[in-house]
């Protein structure tokens, strides 16, 4: 792995964000492309307590999960997310690259290559939603409750607070 970022966003207009927990970005995680490099992200996020869920694209609008947090492996491709909601950070991924967004981060692919895909997965038992409206006080509740991860789905450090091997 060659760079780990994290950083933390805020509320941002109608997006929750998380208070608590960063987003944290991988950069060249892992080596490979394709399908071999999608099944190498899924053996990895399962090993680290993050069953893969999906294969796909990430949805043009924005959106967030109120009741799980969230890892992606880019696997194929590139594009540029935007996240924290509108007008929030933008951000560039390519093949290789994860992210780590925790639960109420508002994503969206801003624009992305027409091969470009990922991996999606979610802690054990933990099942995901899709949010594109201001939480209620429901949504609110279910993120308050929501345990933190036991593991780093990338390096498969305790927790996820800064994608370390801690």
């Amino acid at each position: 792995m060659k760079h780990i970022e994290t950083f933390m966003l805020t509320r941002h207009g109608w997006v929750p964000n998380n208070a608590r927990l960063p987003v944290i970005l991988y950069r060249n995680a892992l080596d490979g492309e394709g399908s071999a490099l999608a099944e190498a992200f899924e053996l990895l996020f399962a090993k680290h307590g993050w069953p893969p869920d999906w294969r796909d694209g990430i949805f043009d609008y924005h959106h967030y999960h109120s009741t799980a947090h969230e890892a992606l492996g880019v696997f194929a491709g590139q594009a540029t997310l935007e996240l924290g909601g509108p007008g929030g950070k933008r951000v560039a991924v390519s093949a290789g690259d994860a992210v780590m967004l925790p639960a109420g981060t508002g994503h969206r692919a801003i624009e992305a290559s027409d091969d470009f895909q990922v991996v999606g997965a979610y802690p054990e038992g933990q099942a995901w939603d899709i949010c594109r409206a201001a939480p209620d006080d429901a949504a609110r509740a279910r993120m308050e409750a929501l345990p933190d991860p036991r593991r780093d789905p990338v390096t498969g450090g305790t927790g996820a607070r800064t994608g370390t091997d801690a």
